[in-house]
């Protein structure tokens, strides 16, 4: 179908939940085409392709939802007494709870994911997931700042090339014992498509559920011998990325790690290692089976599975059973590796709560899979065929975007009780003190950009957006672990609110925080909100002294990726600094002397967070030593080395991890975060104090 949507497409669509428009800005609506919903409900296994086909598919879907008597799942919060069912007089019902036990009502259950048999006195009968979530997730003791980093490009002089989880316990055992620091954020560490060439984006992941061995510290592995040649590479990588300025090389990290490995995966483990191996597998199940398995399919026939020869496309197909039997070896040997990075990433967790840190790590959920991917092919059945997550243009993008990445089927989530989406929670959960999730507005709705096509012709779907937090509230809960939602840019009217009262924080970014409903000036700490994650910058975006030197705009005009002249865009940003500079010496956060220092101009910048009632504040890493250069620049691919840039100083010379935490400028930064770090600056130098934030 083509040109305008009628009637009853749009009455199809919404029950379906495929959006038939869209709202880019509160005064403007605008209409998706009759295509673009067509292919979203073709997904769904929906046949809209004609007036005729959209009539019978309508009739059936309200027929079905006219008889059923139950729908798939159903959520309940424990704090609102006992569910409410809508069901005729007389049925009967059954709840089996998570534990095992049966029960024939539904008051009291305990929180967890039951199943609800209900049998109407006609003799229709269904069967649900039923929910119980608490009414909110685990809100911050108290007010904690910490540090954000991208953990690849932290590198010690321990390091294989790339930073790593031993980088990662060392910097979050400094963090907290030295600078008070209450948490470390890092990227994803999801397990990434195999290459060469690897795609370096943390946000483009084979699998979301494990995460990615090249992270591993091998002589933190009991069973590695150390081998001179091994050290020897390791030395070299290392020594090109801080001594001769070469980019991060994935691959090459990974190819040396993976030979290092080799011996130790497959060596006997002592009986309490052995132990907590079979508990792992045991706890993983076909999760952890289907995973390995694709990694050594990968091997064999490359890394996208949709060339695979067609049998060994279905992960349940007998040839793929047998192709599993004929790897064993190299299944045991991915199967080994998920679990020593598990046990890697559960240590550097330990380290950080044992160095005072109140929250420890905070690990990043991507929002989704690389198609090619493991999780793709082992949850095929999960995800819309010939769809990709992206954005609808905006105000920041006139052409939309395209992420790559199949979105989940709402559908068969719901028919499964969530079941992918609460064991990628909990999986998680098993070594974060915090979740960040990327782009949470995808837990309420993501757009769905048909195959082959721009994604100006997507359109919006939704998804069980009360399932998806009841579940999110129960799995961090058990976890006792916090959840940071990226609800940066266009956020649909209810969304910020929902994520409130469950207790999800936002994140709020210094140089967007403006009265935009107002006069557009920046906005006063007091009027930001407490719950929240507060920075300066994230990886997406400038680091403060790219931004406070302008540096950011001759990056982008040298990639030509300027929309208007570079004179307007100089002006621009060096009014829009200017600005914040000048409130920040109002407010008696930068002492007048100090205009155009940088480093205290940077150290003002985190002293305004402190002013704000934000429940977390955090330091980008690269901010504390003056780095220039972003981690990702988005609009770029070849053009620039997104994700493999080291920490850098102001000249662009790398930084290790030894020399960062014994730097002075480091230091200085954060001493301004601790409770006893220096005040702030008026112009004559006396000290004015740093309000608590209300109710911390």
């Amino acid at each position: 179908m083509s040109g305008a949507l009628d009637g009853e497409l749009c009455r199809l669509a919404g029950l379906y939940g495929v959006a038939t428009s869209y709202s880019p800005s509160p005064d403007r609506t605008v209409e998706a085409s009759a295509a673009a919903v067509t292919a979203a409900l073709a997904a769904l296994d929906v046949d809209a392709s004609g007036p005729e086909a959209v009539r019978a598919a309508l009739a059936d879907r309200e027929r079905h939802l006219a008889e059923r008597l139950l729908p798939p799942t159903l959520v309940h919060w424990s704090g609102s007494g006992d569910p409410a069912l809508d069901l005729p007089a007389g049925t009967r019902l059954e709840v089996r709870t998570e534990d095992g036990s049966t029960r024939d009502d539904v008051t009291g259950l305990p929180t967890g994911v039951h199943r609800l048999t209900a049998v109407a006195p006609d003799g229709r009968s269904a069967h649900a997931h039923l929910i119980v979530a608490p009414d909110r997730l685990p809100a911050p003791a108290g007010r904690s700042h910490g540090l954000l980093v991208q953990l690849y490009s932290l590198l010690s002089h321990r390091s294989w090339g790339m930073g790593d989880l031993g980088d990662l316990a060392a910097l979050a055992d400094w963090a907290g014992r030295t600078a008070g620091a209450g948490f470390v954020q890092v990227n994803p560490l999801h397990a990434a498509v195999p290459g060469p060439p690897t795609d370096p984006s943390p946000y483009r992941p084979s699998s979301r559920r494990f995460p990615d061995p090249v992270h591993l510290r091998p002589e933190s592995v009991p069973e590695y011998v150390p081998d001179p040649a091994h050290t020897e590479r390791a030395a070299r990588l290392r020594a090109a990325v801080l001594a001769q300025g070469a980019h991060i090389d994935r691959d090459a990290v990974w190819e040396l790690k993976r030979q290092a490995l080799q011996a130790p995966a497959a060596a006997p483990l002592s009986a309490a290692r052995q132990a907590a191996y079979d508990a792992f597998r045991a706890d993983q199940g076909q999760a952890l089976e289907d995973h390995a398995t694709w990694y050594a399919l990968a091997e064999r026939h490359g890394p996208d599975w949709h060339r695979w020869p067609e049998p060994l496309r279905d992960p349940r197909s007998e040839e793929t059973a047998r192709a599993r039997a004929e790897l064993s070896d190299r299944v045991a040997f991915h199967t080994r590796l998920a679990w020593l990075t598990d046990t890697q990433l559960t240590a550097a967790q330990r380290t950080a709560r044992e160095a005072g840190m109140p929250v420890g790590i905070v690990h990043d959920l991507a929002v989704g899979v690389h198609p090619a991917g493991a999780d793709a092919w082992a949850q095929r059945a999960f995800f819309a065929a010939g769809m990709s997550v992206g954005a609808p243009p905006d105000a920041f993008n006139a052409r939309g975007q395209d992420w790559g990445l199949p979105p989940w089927r709402p559908d068969r989530l719901a028919e499964s009780g969530h079941a992918p989406y609460r064991q990628l929670l909990r999986a998680l959960f098993r070594y974060a003190g915090a979740l960040r999730i990327d782009h949470v507005m995808g837990l309420f709705r993501l757009w769905w950009v048909p195959e082959g096509r721009p994604p100006t012709e997507g359109t919006y779907v939704r998804y069980d957006a009360e399932a998806m937090l009841a579940l999110l509230a129960l799995e961090a809960t058990r976890a006792g672990a916090l959840v940071i939602g990226e609800d940066l840019g266009t956020v649909e009217p209810g969304v910020r609110e929902a994520l409130q009262r469950r207790g999800v924080l936002g994140t709020s970014v210094l140089w967007f925080e403006r009265d935009w409903d107002g006069d557009g000036r920046p906005l006063p700490p007091e009027s930001w909100r407490a719950d929240c994650l507060a920075t300066a910058t994230t990886h997406d975006l400038p680091p403060t002294a790219a931004r406070l030197t302008g540096e950011h705009v001759e990056l982008r005009d040298r990639l030509g990726l300027l929309t208007r002249p570079v004179a307007e865009e100089r002006a621009e940003a060096a009014a829009d600094t200017a600005e914040w500079l000048a409130v920040l010496t109002r407010l008696g956060l930068l002492a007048a002397r100090d205009a155009g220092d940088e480093e205290a101009e940077i150290r003002a910048v985190h002293r305004f967070l402190l002013r704000t009632p934000a429940r977390m504040v955090g330091v980008w890493l690269p901010d504390t030593v003056g780095d220039r250069r972003p981690q990702n620049l988005p609009g770029t691919w070849d053009q620039y080395p997104n994700w493999r840039l080291p920490i850098a100083d102001a000249t662009g010379r790398p930084v290790t991890l030894e020399e960062l935490t014994a730097a002075p400028r480091v230091r200085e930064l954060l001493a301004v975060l601790r409770p006893d770090g220096p005040p702030d600056e008026e112009e004559d130098g006396r000290p004015v104090s740093v309000p608590s934030p209300s109710g911390a």
